[in-house]
């Protein structure tokens, strides 16, 4: 199932930021772990992730260091900053408070 634009606007760049969160990705493995970790209903593009990227990195919310793979390839890996910690904090309650709102009017079983 494919989450509407609307939706996916909100919720993606929180769960990109939950997935650096415990540790550095690159971009390709971003990709690969939203479709795998969310059954594919947060499933995206590189051409969707990477603009989400440089917005989140504009915003000071996560850092980009280029470094080498074990492969020996150059990759950039993004992890969060202070500033996105705290953001990632407040917009994690929203989320369980919105989740429960539309568990208690009957939408999530």
């Amino acid at each position: 199932m494919r989450i509407e634009r609307e939706l996916m606007r909100g919720a993606g760049p929180i769960a990109v930021m939950q997935l650096i969160e415990t540790r550095e990705m690159y971009g390709y493995e971003l990709v690969e772990a939203l479709a795998r970790v969310t059954d594919g209903v947060l499933a995206m593009g590189q051409s969707t992730l990477y603009p989400m990227l440089y917005n989140l990195e504009s915003k000071g919310l996560i850092r980009g260091e280029w470094g080498q793979s074990e492969s020996g390839r150059k990759r950039k890996y993004y992890s969060l900053t202070a500033e996105g910690r705290s953001h990632l904090d407040s917009h994690r309650r929203q989320w369980r408070d919105l989740a429960g709102a539309m568990e208690n009017l009957g939408l999530l079983g």
